[in-house]
Parts: structure tokens; sequence; C-alpha cells
């Protein structure tokens, strides 16, 4: 079934510590401490994301299993986090935290209300509601702080009204204005609404229908690209962010029954793809090759035009850059290589030396790796790297290097929530089976 990746070699511990040090640093110190959330990005006055407070959620267990922080201290924040949602407003007025059960994408730090007119995001509810469940998945014993715990994040989850958000052709849409009423977007074609879907179906209050989650795959786009056939997503993210949490290994569902795969082996075959358009280079930017590579939805140094070697080149701020199909401006995010790293160790793992030590990108930054660079992009004379780096450090990408380094380091994410009663049976409605999700079945 899978591409057989060449065995690794064994890699010092102090790798894989060094870059979960540093990206979970990045939770420890844009937290509010009053009320737990995390800042989108390192910006002054910047508004808290709440996928990044999912982030921190999930990763406060992988912390202290890892000597990162106290149990004690981490329970704590969760506990912050878990009050400040329950407790938050929930209605239709423009300065509500969410409605619905869902929550706004950016919220103020300090008041946690709705930041910037944003929208109710229903992808990046569902990465909160998956930081709530893994701490219910590990804070489990009987203490009436852990109980605590596992009945609000529970409650929260079980809240969300899915049905509400489900748009006329089945799909999940995007997200609400209260001044303007639903996005006219859905969720469609591969993306990371894979964990959108699961705990959509998986709700024991307001479930969607398993028809939901057939309307989501009948836009799939199944690829030829570099001698590899794959369901195709140009950002290198998209193949990953579900992934942080579900163990995809050996489980398929209509769609990958047929192709003969599974959603990981696809995200190592779109790992593969990545690294070969580097080495390939079509477009000629300066520093893609086999250890330099990773294009994804990132920050950028645009918008600008500048003549590189007498070549007019069109560079942008942030976008969903994706490979071989999409924006590619010369702008590579080590992180999203970093997040590759259970799917295809052999080649992430040179590349993140790279990073590391070539490059110099990792060491000498509070927080490891900033959102991405360009080597092509030269503005000034004796710029670093002879081109652009990101000023800034995203929740959004340190969370994932946190999560996937210990899905390949221990497996502790996955084992969370293959215990997670919602989760296997949001996998079952819809229609995944096989591998662990079989045993589990037979065990419950």
């Amino acid at each position: 079934m899978r591409s057989s990746p060449s065995s690794p070699p064994l890699q010092p511990d102090p790798l894989f510590q060094q870059l979960q040090s540093k990206a979970f640093a990045y939770f420890q110190y844009e937290t509010n401490p009053l009320n737990g959330l995390v800042s989108d990005k390192t910006a002054p006055d910047w508004p808290c994301s709440i996928t990044a407070t999912g982030l921190a959620l999930s990763a406060y267990p992988v912390a202290v299993e890892r000597g990162l922080i106290g149990h004690a201290e981490a329970l704590q924040r969760v506990l912050t986090t878990l009050r400040f949602f329950r407790d938050s407003p929930q209605g239709p007025e423009p300065d509500a935290t969410g409605y619905r059960g869902f929550y706004y994408h950016f919220l103020h730090m300090q008041t946690g209300r709705r930041a910037w007119q944003c929208e109710l995001s229903t992808v990046d509810s569902a990465f909160l509601f998956a930081g709530m469940l893994t701490a219910a998945a590990y804070f489990n014993d009987d203490s009436a702080e852990q109980k605590e715990v596992r009945d609000i994040a529970h409650a929260l989850y079980e809240r969300a009204d899915w049905r509400w958000a489900q748009a006329a052709d089945g799909t999940i849409g995007h997200g609400w204005h209260p001044e303007s009423g639903f996005i006219p977007h859905r969720w469609q074609g591969y993306d990371e609404g894979l964990l959108l879907y699961v705990l959509a179906l998986g709700s024991p209050t307001h479930p969607l229908p398993p028809g939901a989650y057939a309307a989501w795959a009948s836009t799939y786009e199944w690829k030829h690209c570099y001698d590899l056939d794959y369901l195709y997503a140009g950002p290198l993210f998209t193949h990953q962010l579900s992934h942080a949490w579900i163990d995809f290994r050996g489980i398929q569902d209509a769609f990958m029954r047929d192709k003969g795969i599974d959603y990981f082996e696809n995200s190592r075959r779109a790992t593969l793809v990545q690294q070969r358009y580097a080495i390939d280079n079509p477009l000629g930017f300066k520093g893609y090759g086999a250890n330099c590579w990773g294009i994804t939805a990132s920050d950028g140094p645009g918008p600008a035009t500048l003549k590189v070697n007498g070549i007019e080149r069109h560079f942008y701020d942030y976008q969903g850059r994706g490979a071989p199909f999409g924006i590619d401006d010369g702008t590579l995010a080590p992180w999203a290589v970093v997040a590759s790293l259970p799917f295809a160790p052999e080649v992430v793992l040179p590349a993140v030396h790279h990073f590391i030590h070539t490059l110099q990108l990792h060491d000498q930054h509070p927080y490891g790796f900033k959102a991405s660079f360009n080597q092509s992009y030269v503005d000034k004379p004796c710029m670093a790297l002879e081109g652009w780096v990101s000023p800034y450090f995203f929740g959004l990408n340190l969370g994932p290097i946190l999560l996937m380094v210990e899905n390949y380091r221990s497996g502790l994410p996955w084992q969370l929530m293959r215990g997670c009663r919602y989760i296997i049976d949001g996998l079952h409605r819809a229609g995944f089976s096989g591998g662990w999700l079989d045993t589990d079945r037979h065990t419950r």
C-alpha cells in the first residue's frame, strides 16, 4: 500500500527536544494568563487566534511529558482557558465571543470579544475543540479539577450546532458574520477540513449526517505529479493539520479504499511532491533544492515587484502558497517541513538540518522558526540570508511543530485522540474502517 521510506538514521533526542522546547515557549509567553487566549502572531497589539489557542491546549500534555512545564501549571492553564470559553458571551451581538457554540476567528487578547469584525469560523472552532478534547483526554483522573476539564471540554464541543452551519449542498460553510449572514464559501476540495468534518459528524447533540462527508469528498481532486498519484491540495499544511490529532495510518474511507492508500500515505506523497518540485524549481527561485523546500500558506515579503537577476518577480504577503500548482514566489516555510516529519523523515530531517545549521534560521530565535523566508527577495544590501525572513512567529506554525514531532517520537497526541469517543464516532460515520479503528470497535 505504501511507498516504503528508507529507515531514517537514529537521531539524538536533543534535536527534537530543542524543536519542541522553542515551539512551546511561544505558548508559554504569548498567552494571556488571565484567560488563556493565545496571540495569533508576535506583532504589537495583535489579537488572539482561536486555532492557536486550540494548539496550546493540545500542546500542554506534550509539554508535561517532555518536561517543558509542570503538570500542575499545565492543568491550571487549561482550566483558565476552558473557563473563559465557558463563561464568554455567546449570541448574535457583533461584539460577542461566539454564537451557536462556535467562536470568532480572532478575539481581543484582553477582553476575549470579537476582533476586526472577523468571521465566526467553523474550521478554527474545530481546531479549538480538538485542543479542548486533547486536554480532556490527558487530564483524566478523578480529581475535581481534572473532572472539571473534561466536563467543560465535552460541554463546549457538544454545544456547537453543526446543522446550523451546513450549507444547502450538504457541505459545511466557512463561517458567518452577524452583519451579513453566512459566508458564501464552503468547505470543498481536500484540505484541513478533514478534521472539521470528523468532529461535525461525531457530535452527540447536533451531528451532521454522513451525507455531509460524502458531499465534501465528491469535490476531491486526484492528481498525478512527479510520478506520484495523490489527493491534491497545494499548501503543505493542508496535508498535516488534521493529522496532528488523528492517526490516519491504516484506516480508510470509501475514497481511499478505492485508491488503495490511506490519508497518511497521501500526506507522505504530498511531502515528496513538494521536495521534487523544489528540486525541479521550474520558476528558478534561489535556494530551492532537495533540502530546501516547504511551500504553504504563509507570511511573505510583498506585496512588491522587483527585478531580480534581470527577471521581474512578483512577491506577495500572506497567501495560500502551494506546489506544484498555485502561488510560488520563492517563499518557504521551515515549520511546514518539520510538521511533515511523521510522513517522510528521510527527506524532512536533512531539510531541518539545512534550515538550522546552514541557513541558521532556528537556534538564535526565542521561538525557533519564524514563519517563512525568501532568498530571492533582495530589497536591501546585506539582508539576512541575502534575502527576506519574516519578522513574526505564528502560533499556527509552532503548534504543529510541537505536535507532529511528538507524533513521530511517541505518538502521544494520536494515542489521546484514539480514545476520544467523538473522534471515533465521527470516523465511523464518515465511513472509515480498518486498523486501530476496527480494533477499537471490538473493544468498546
